[in-house]
């Protein structure tokens, strides 16, 4: 589902940040990619996004791709194929638990009803059925991040990516939110990606690289 040829970036002179980084996600699998800070783990992540270009390399999600010249076609294949966990859940204040789900949906023009119904299925695989009305807010931090998963996978991308999802959870809440997160890839058949400095969350994956000088190597 995604694959990752001999990525290289730099940032100045002297050594690159990506060195050649490669790697394969099969549907369903969870991979997790620790390191220290400025190993550039984020930078990987963005780029896998399209956020931001390498400087050789290429990647391939479905057997397609990336066009990092077209800024236009990229959002477009992030609204329909890419979900996003962030650290800060990055949910809108101003809008319902319905409302943040539902809005990969509406974005990509999904009817009323159609959106409803999906957002309902989302928040009950997630434990937060019947939350719908409720305000961010009024949320735990758990909760939250639940409600970010759903978020992520309501309009079934093909990839999810996670940034240090747990990193604004204490520990019961980080292993309910990672219990989650495992559950929700391997039922929708999507690609995951974390980063992440916990080796708690790391160990939570299907595999585990870690990245270092400009390179992955196997964790377990």
């Amino acid at each position: 589902m995604l694959e990752v040829r001999a990525l290289e970036k730099r940032f100045g002179p002297g050594a690159p940040l990506l060195a050649g980084v490669s790697l394969a996600i099969a549907p369903g699998e969870w991979c997790a990619i620790v390191g220290e800070s400025g190993s550039g783990k984020s930078t990987l992540l963005n780029i896998v996004a399209g956020l931001d270009r390498p400087d050789a390399g290429e990647v391939r999600v479905d057997s397609k791709p990336l066009d990092y010249g077209d800024d236009e076609s990229l959002a477009l294949w992030r609204r329909r194929a890419v979900g996003f966990v962030f650290q800060a859940f990055h949910l809108l204040p101003y809008l319902s638990v319905a409302g943040n789900v539902g809005l990969p949906l509406a974005l990509l023009g999904v009817p009323a009803r159609e959106r409803d119904a999906r957002v309902a299925g989302a928040l009950a695989a997630v434990g937060l059925a019947g939350m719908e009305p409720r305000r961010p807010g009024s949320l735990s931090g758990g909760e939250m991040q639940r409600a970010a998963i759903a978020r992520a996978l309501v309009h079934r991308p093909a990839l999810v990516l996670a940034d240090e999802p747990t990193g604004n959870l204490d520990e019961a809440n980080a292993e309910a939110v990672l219990a989650c997160l495992g559950d929700a890839v391997r039922r929708s058949g999507a690609a995951a990606l974390m980063v992440t400095h916990s080796a708690v969350a790391a160990a939570r994956a299907d595999r585990v690289l870690r990245l270092s000088h400009g390179c992955l190597e196997r964790v377990a």
